[in-house]
């Protein structure tokens, strides 16, 4: 602790008396205690070395100053030899661990000037200020005289029902316990709840896109168990590939189909067609050079040439009646062969059979029902024309009655021996279920010298 000082008299009003202090070497030991930690009442801040009573300044002490040109040299000199050697300070004082300026600063003042003042930076201008919105005014329906009660309104005889409706209107618009205004009403209990029931249906059209929530979620990133989740729900089950199965099944099947039609309407009418052409040129061309002569012909062979003016039908006659040979080629056959062998255009007497294909396959025969009595069908040869009268049209009959290519054909109406000529096809169409059957008789026989018979001329 710091040694007791002697107390102001309480009635004096001048500093501490002088005497108590001028003892030799008192300042010094008192100024030495309060370098100690242990009895300094404030460590760090005056407790100095350096303090000396004969460092402090003049108007501090009692005691008279000396001049400044004598004490300044003198303080100096005391300083040095006090200060450890080695140790100078950038006046040439001693310095130690502790900052001496600082008690320097705290007892003697201010010793270096001040720094010249630095100028603040200018601050930034501030931002515009942004306009307060506007509150938005709502007119206020003019407010009745008192407030009414549902409660109490069968008891309002007074009142018309108009003017309840407005002041219950009146009381539903008055300001809440907050001092908030609600939006006011107007109209009865009736419009009230035609209003309750459209806020339903118009929250029901206010509702969010459900793609776009959709999409939103997706993009959030999912965790290994979601995604594996995801795998797992995207994963096609075995009913849904069994059924995809099945679709595409019946999508190749259908396509399929589709191309065998074609094939079968289409196109081999174009082939047969193709191969026809081709043979009839070859049999005239043949005619012209005198290569083919009458008589038997081999099976597939032609020999001859048909008309029918008013089907506008003109094909190849070969013989038999082999489908891949003579009739899928688009070529009329002729009945040439074992048990159903018929006679030759040329003959005396006899039943010229032929057959054709009514659907696909060139199709020469197809509208051969179309042919009526009187309508004139020509046979062409080497050596002649063969021209024939339609006589009868059977529709239908079976595939098995052979009895209508005889000499004298059954249901023909001919009732005896002659030169006669049967065509025969399937029926009805796009089926070979029945057989359609038109008979004719010869009525023209024109060498080919004589040139075409009236029926290829007109």
């Amino acid at each position: 602790m710091t040694a007791l000082r002697p107390e102001h008299d309480a009635g004096q009003d001048g500093p501490y008396e002088q005497g108590a202090y001028e003892a030799a070497g008192a300042f010094e030991a008192a100024v030495d205690r309060l370098a100690d930690p242990l009895n300094d009442p404030l460590p760090g801040r005056h407790a100095s070395p350096w303090f000396r009573a004969d460092n402090i300044p003049a108007e501090a002490s009692g005691a008279q100053a000396e001049p400044p040109a004598q004490a300044e040299p003198q303080a100096q000199a005391k300083a040095k030899a006090r200060a450890p050697q080695g140790v100078q300070s950038p006046e040439g004082a001693p310095r130690e661990w502790y900052d001496p300026e600082r008690f320097e600063r705290d007892w003697y003042g201010q010793q270096t000037p001040a720094p010249a003042p630095v100028r603040a930076p200018a601050p930034a201008p501030a931002p515009a200020p942004v306009p307060a919105p506007v509150p938005e005014t709502r007119v206020q329906p003019a407010p009745l005289p008192f407030p009414l009660d549902d409660e109490t309104i069968g008891l309002r005889t007074g009142l018309e029902p108009d003017q309840a409706g407005d002041a219950e209107s009146f009381r539903e618009s008055e300001p809440d316990s907050e001092g908030t205004d609600p939006e006011p009403r107007t109209g009865g209990r009736a419009e009230r709840r035609r209003a309750a029931k459209g806020r339903g249906r118009r929250h029901a059209e206010q509702r969010p896109d459900t793609a776009a929530t959709a999409a939103t979620q997706a993009d959030k990133p999912m965790s290994r168990v979601e995604a594996r989740r995801a795998a797992r729900a995207a994963k096609d089950s075995p009913a849904v590939v069994a059924s995809r199965v099945t679709g595409e099944l019946f999508i190749t099947l259908g396509v399929l189909m589709l191309l065998f039609v074609t094939y079968q309407l289409w196109w081999t009418n174009v082939r047969a067609d193709q191969y026809a052409g081709k043979e009839t040129h070859k049999i005239q061309d043949d005619w012209a050079k005198g290569d083919r002569n009458p008589g038997v012909f081999e099976a597939g062979q032609g020999f001859a040439i048909i008309h029918i003016p008013k089907l506008d039908v003109v094909a190849p006659i070969a013989e038999g009646i082999s489908k891949e040979k003579v009739l899928d080629r688009g070529m009329i056959g002729h009945y040439g062969e074992g048990a159903l062998r018929t006679a030759m255009p040329s003959a005396k007497q006899g039943n010229f059979a032929l057959a054709g294909h009514r659907n696909t396959h060139g199709e020469p025969f197809r509208y051969i029902n179309r042919l009526n009595p009187g309508d004139l069908i020509v046979v062409e040869t080497q050596d002649a024309y063969y021209t024939y009268k339609t006589t009868k049209t059977l529709p239908q009959t079976s595939p098995s009655n052979v009895s209508v290519i005889d000499p004298v054909p059954q249901g023909s109406g001919f009732t005896g021996p002659g030169r006669y000529l049967t065509l025969t096809t399937c029926t009805p169409e796009f089926t070979s279920t029945y057989r359609l059957i038109v008979w004719g008789k010869m009525v023209d026989e024109r060498p080919r010298s004589k040139g075409k018979p009236d029926a290829l001329v007109g």
